[in-house]
């Protein structure tokens, strides 16, 4: 897994993408990358209807559950009808994070989202260091972050 995310940090290096945003999340609270200056900032693109999507939710959750201090998930929800059945299911999985209910032109201030669940992560600097399509573990997050110290 690490493997893949050094291939794809040189994808994200090599492609043009937003290095800021601001997310309003499903309580009104806006996002904005500068208040995470210091911190590592994951936000994960994902659909109540996408398996992987479904797979990873644990370890987001634990991430930034255990890493309060050093690292930040936002989840984006795309491909949604009913806002209020993302938000009871974000209820029913116990998501902890911040979920925003996102569209395509909201995401694109963040980058392409070319297939779901979409990550990309951010370093403490503010710059977008990795990006990944498809399912994530908090290994492998954990693993990469602990290489760029």
């Amino acid at each position: 897994m690490l493997k893949r995310w050094i291939v794809l940090l040189l994808l994200v290096a090599l492609a043009p993408a937003a290095q800021a945003f601001s997310l309003t999340d499903s309580k009104g609270k806006v996002h904005r990358l500068a208040d995470y200056k210091g911190k590592w900032v994951l936000v994960n693109f994902w659909a109540t209807w996408c398996p992987p999507c479904l797979e990873e939710i644990p370890d987001l959750i634990a991430l930034h559950e255990n890493k309060k201090n050093k690292l930040v998930v936002i989840g984006v929800a795309m491909d949604y009808q009913d806002s209020k059945y993302v938000l009871q299911f974000a209820d029913q999985q116990m998501i902890s994070y911040p979920v925003v209910l996102g569209d395509y032109k909201m995401a694109a201030q963040i980058g392409a989202i070319r297939g779901l669940p979409t990550s990309y992560l951010y370093n403490p600097q503010g710059k977008i260091v990795a990006y990944t399509v498809g399912s994530l573990s908090r290994a492998a997050v954990e693993d990469y972050i602990a290489a760029k110290k």
